[in-house]
């Protein structure tokens, strides 16, 4: 089991954001709950995540997620439920 982050650098207001995946929900959680990220910024959509800014993924990376390219992530996540 693991959590996930992406490469992407996209916009938003004055921030530079990502994304962030993991194998279960609770996983996902329980890394947001450990950077900071408030449950409010859940995406609970058909892709449960994250976007959080570059500043909480250098932080996600130090609590041992794991970096992908955002094809990689996309790719590995397509088809699958994550629950």
């Amino acid at each position: 089991m693991a959590v996930y982050v992406d490469n992407m650098k996209a916009r938003y207001r004055n921030m530079i954001m990502c994304h962030m995946m993991a194998d279960t929900v609770d996983e996902l959680h329980a890394m947001a709950d450990k950077i900071g990220v408030v449950r409010r910024h859940f995406q609970d959509t058909k892709y449960k995540h994250y976007d959080i800014c570059l500043s909480k993924r250098i932080l996600a990376v130090r609590y041992g997620a794991i970096e992908l390219d955002a094809k990689e992530l996309v790719r590995m996540f397509r088809g699958r439920e994550v629950k």
